[in-house]
């Protein structure tokens, strides 16, 4: 009868370990999802500065080799209508293009981590791949609940000689369908620095889209917002398009 006992609760524990994903499992996913091969998106950024000034623009985005390479073009107000911006190698490599001077210029490695068009978004935020799997160790926090929706609490913290781009990061995913909705990112004094939240996402061409998300320094009391006005995944880039030569087009 004890044997029997046992076997039950060694196979009841084999079944749990079997449904609950481990904490690369779920970043794996997470990375998936949110790294489409390919897309085009139109949308909008409302930044909130810590004097309450508010500043709107409308952009352009295309996104190859599941956020490898990406391009921007801003096309509101008219005062910064053309300028451009063109990520290579997951954000390692930046150009610019500003329509005034005609000029594309080559930003210095350390940009990344400055602030995209005065947003509270780094281009190294706007970057995608696989940084969450490369830079990072990760570990299951625990489990808790964010409007309605049981998420996991996922800790990542940084590999010191892969320079990851924050310290540490806790991100809270939907169990549902593995998709983030807070992120929140740490400075190296462990001070939580950003705050993400992605919100309103739908299905879009079977992807789970937040067709809003809102970064807030939390040092500066600045906020951003990006909403996604059109977004297609079934967008292929043409021969030569991510390159610094479309950047003036």
């Amino acid at each position: 009868m004890k044997t029997k006992l046992l076997i039950l609760l060694i196979a009841s524990a084999a079944m749990l370990s079997a449904q609950t994903p481990t904490a690369q499992q779920i970043v794996d996913r997470v990375t998936a999802i949110m790294s489409p091969e390919n897309s085009y998106s139109k949308g909008s950024q409302t930044i909130i500065t810590s004097s309450g000034k508010e500043r709107v623009f409308e952009f352009e985005s295309w996104a190859g080799g599941k956020g490898e390479s990406s391009l921007t073009r801003y096309t509101k107000p008219a005062a910064i209508r053309g300028q451009a911006f063109l990520m290579l190698n997951n954000a390692d490599d930046i150009w610019s293009y500003f329509p005034r001077t005609k000029r594309v210029r080559k930003l210095a490695s350390h940009a990344k981590k400055q602030k995209m068009q005065g947003s509270d978004f780094t281009y190294e935020d706007m970057g995608g791949g696989d940084v969450f799997q490369k830079k990072f160790t990760s570990s299951i926090l625990g489990e808790e609940t964010k409007d309605g929706e049981l998420v996991w609490k996922i800790q990542m913290i940084g590999i010191a000689d892969q320079e990851p781009p924050y310290p540490k990061i806790i991100m809270w995913v939907r169990q549902s369908d593995y998709y983030p909705v807070v992120l929140d990112y740490y400075d190296e004094k462990d001070f939580n620095s950003k705050t993400l939240l992605l919100s309103d996402i739908q299905i879009i061409e079977s992807y789970p889209t937040a067709m809003t998300m809102v970064m807030t320094d939390n040092k500066e009391r600045s906020s951003t917002t990006m909403r996604t006005l059109e977004i297609t995944y079934a967008w292929e880039p043409p021969k030569g398009f991510f390159s610094e030569r479309n950047l003036k087009k």
